[in-house]
């Protein structure tokens, strides 16, 4: 079928997903949700299909959800639409976790947001040499979709990255803190991901997906999915309430832009009086 903001293709026992907003960097609306849906229904279909390859094109894998605020559109809250959207941005990125097929994420140039946590979710995350990593959604008022983090990074490093809004994380940190796999040349990334994807499509296939659902059985068992469940409960609060810093911020975001918007966040911060000791 045809799509407006993904590639899909298959040869063999390899499927292919590529996001493919690159004016906006990948970023991931509504209607690239549908589409990876209906991406990966057809690769999970398809007997063929071992394994299903993300990557984005352009000069990054993606920027994370979009926060375009630009144009006639009303942003005003709707707590029902916001729970349906929510809900919506949380299962896309965990069904690259709970597919039965193998999914491996090949990363490049900026890897933010809730793009990190679908690439995250993926079995495998390759990533090309000077990809940026990162979570800054506390610097736009917004909360995690998908509290994946913790179960990889622990608790320090997931606080650390979190509540700074850092998004300059570099490839090889993420490679220490285990966001990734793999670090490779940028060259390399494609050949790489092809070719960690023949590795594991070339051994047996029943036992390969029942060794995936081991794995993800056992982080069920020790209550990831009900977690990462009461988060998103907790992101619907951060994403619901208004207050007047984010009134502001909104306003600042939809009639000036998003550089515009966090310059006046920084501006307040550094207006707040300091305690001294």
């Amino acid at each position: 079928m045809a799509y407006q903001t993904i590639r899909y293709s298959s040869e063999g026992t390899l499927a292919q997903i590529t996001l493919n907003r690159p004016k906006k960097l990948n970023a991931i609306d509504a209607t690239m949700v549908a589409e990876l849906n209906q991406a990966l229904d057809a690769a999970e279909q398809d007997d063929n299909v071992r394994v299903i390859l993300l990557a984005g094109a352009g000069r990054a894998f993606s920027a994370g959800f979009d926060i375009d605020m630009s144009g006639d559109v009303d942003h005003s809250i709707d707590l029902y639409e916001l729970r349906q959207e929510l809900h919506l941005d949380f299962e896309i990125i965990m069904r690259f976790w709970n597919s039965p097929k193998i999914t491996i994420a090949a990363v490049h140039g900026y890897c933010l947001g809730s793009a990190m946590e679908m690439a995250v979710a993926c079995d495998i995350t390759l990533a090309a040499e000077g990809c940026l990593f990162g979570a800054p959604e506390v610097r736009f008022g917004s909360g995690i979709v998908a509290l994946l983090l913790p179960w990889f990074i622990g608790p320090k490093r997931s606080k650390e990255l979190l509540l700074t809004g850092d998004d300059k994380v570099s490839a090889k940190k993420a490679l220490d803190y285990g966001l990734v796999n793999r670090v490779v040349a940028a060259s390399k990334l494609k050949e790489e991901a092809r070719e960690m994807a023949r590795v594991i499509a070339g051994n047996e296939p029943l036992a390969v997906r029942l060794t995936k659902q081991a794995i993800n059985r056992s982080f069920a068992i020790a209550g990831m999915r009900e977690a990462l469940r009461q988060a998103l409960e907790l992101n619907i609060i951060i994403e619901g309430t208004e207050t007047e810093e984010s009134r502001k911020f909104t306003q600042i975001l939809k009639e000036q832009g998003t550089r515009a918007a966090i310059k006046w966040r920084e501006s307040q911060m550094q207006k707040k009086p300091q305690q001294s000791d």
